[in-house]
Parts: structure tokens; C-alpha cells; sequence
């Protein structure tokens, strides 16, 4: 069964900037409506006027904080209320930081945490039911090539995106009688508002794709006839990543850290 676009409905997280307005636009070039979600309203409701300008189809800003416990399900209820069924999911939202754990604030661990893995699990909880049921769309989760070694200098943002990539990993295999492609997708560093938010550019490590080239790894990897249940966006990626599985731990640590500048 080939990956379905039109007449179904995406829902993106993280759509009011960079990887998710990518996300958003390629979905809708396709013919899926979109359900935008972040926490910048005005900014999902000029994606939501120029996507439905520009392809004709229906698109829905929902501002909403989904690093608040519970987000999940609240939005999951609100849709339902609405009368929105969701095809696809997109969990995109997530941010990070950089510099030794021993000097991180408290309380910006613990949102990193609740984004970046507590809203990843709840939202996939309470659209999962419906996502396997239907069967035409897709799983997709934002994980990252921090996910396959410990990152020094990022270690919360590293442990979140590998706790990502198992969880996605495992849900695909525990949902492979069902049509439902489910796909963890782990770019290197992109050219978003992500460096911004971290506050340095020393956790670009590598060449920096542009958000079309990630996302069109994603879509590629969904549209093949078996869907893998997790890919890297760009070759130097790749390898990288293959790298880090193969080396000693205490090596891949050292690399990581002498590439993050810990």
C-alpha cells in the first residue's frame, strides 16, 4: 500500500518555524490538509492563509504549549471536538541547548525533557489508536544523528532524540501488522531557527542540509514500498552515524565530545 497525500490530514508539531513549515509544505503540495501546532499563533496562521492560497487545501493553526504535561491528550480531545481526524503525525517540536550539564538551568532541562521526549510519547499515545486504524498515513518522529552517541556539551538534547529514535523504532515494529508507516528521521545539522534557540554554533557538527533536503529524505523513506523504521538525512550522516555504532563507546565518546567542543 503506497503512502497516501490527498484526502487525508497531517498534524505537525513545531510548524511555526523551520523543519515544520518545511513539513507542512511538502505535505500540502500533496494534497494532505495540515493541522498547524505551536506556540506562535500569528505565525501559524500566515502558513495556514499562504498554504491554503497556494494549494487549496484546508490548513488549521492550533496554538498550544505541548511541553505542558498532558498536551497530548488535550489536543488529541480538541481535534475530536472539532471533528478533525488525523491520518498522519508529525512530531517535530522539540529544541535544544548547549554547554556542560553541570551549568544547564534546571528549569530548561526540564522543559527540554517535557518537549522533547514527554510530549513525543503522549501525543503518539493518543493519536496512535487512530493513526494504525486508518492505516493511509504515517508515524513520523524527529530524532537526530545526536541520538546514536552520547553527546557532551548536549547531554540532555542527545539523551531526548535517543530516547526518540528507540521509541519510534520499537512502535514501528510493534505496529508492523498494520498498514501504518512509522519512521524516525535523524537530520545533522539544518539550517533553522535550532542554533538560535541553543545558543551556539558548536554543535553544528558537519554540513548543514537545508529543511527540504531533510524532509524529502523523510518523504522519500516513506514512500519506498517498505518503509525503514528509521533513516539519516544526508550521506555524511550516514556514515557517521554507522561510525558510532561500530566504534568503542569510550571512542565514539571522545569524538563526540572533541566535535562539540565539551
Amino acid at each position: 500500500m503506497s503512502m497516501t497525500y490527498r484526502g487525508t490530514v497531517a498534524l505537525i508539531t513545531g510548524a511555526s518555524a523551520g523543519l515544520g513549515v518545511e513539513f507542512a509544505r511538502q505535505w500540502a503540495e500533496r494534497g494532505a490538509d495540515v493541522v498547524l501546532v505551536a506556540r506562535r499563533l500569528d505565525r501559524l496562521e500566515e502558513l495556514a492563509r499562504d498554504l491554503e492560497k497556494r494549494h487549496g487545501i484546508r490548513a488549521t493553526p492550533i496554538a498550544a504549549d505541548l511541553a505542558l504535561p498532558g498536551a497530548g491528550a488535550a489536543l488529541h480531545a480538541e481535534l475530536e471536538a472539532r471533528g478533525i481526524r488525523i491520518q498522519t503525525l508529525i512530531n517535530n517540536a522539540g529544541f535544544g541547548s548547549h554547554g556542560p550539564f553541570l551549568e544547564q538551568d534546571p528549569a530548561q532541562i526540564d522543559r527540554m525533557i517535557q518537549l522533547n521526549v514527554a510530549a513525543v510519547a503522549g501525543l503518539t499515545r493518543a493519536f496512535l489508536p487512530d493513526l494504525a486504524a486508518d492505516g493511509r498515513g504515517a508515524l513520523v518522529t524527529l530524532a537526530s544523528t545526536a541520538a546514536y552517541q552520547p553527546t557532551p556539551a548536549m547531554a540532555v538534547y542527545g539523551a531526548t532524540k535517543a530516547f526518540v529514535l528507540s521509541l519510534t523504532e520499537a512502535i514501528a515494529f510493534e505496529t508492523r501488522a498494520s498498514s501504518l508507516r512509522v519512521l524516525a528521521v535523524s537530520p545533522g545539522p539544518t539550517s533553522t531557527e535550532f542554533f538560535d534557540v541553543v545558543g551556539s554554533q558548536d554543535a553544528a557538527v558537519g554540513k548543514i542540509s537545508t529543511p527540504g533536503q531533510v524532509v524529502s529524505t523523510a518523504r522519500r523513506a516513506l514512500e519506498r514500498g517498505t518503509t525503514p523504521p528509521s533513516v539519516v538525512a544526508g550521506i555524511g550522516n550516514r556514515l557517521s552515524a554507522l561510525a558510532s555504532g561500530i566504534a568503542p563507546r569510550r571512542l565514539a565518546l571522545a569524538v563526540a565530545g572533541r566535535a562539540l567542543k565539551a
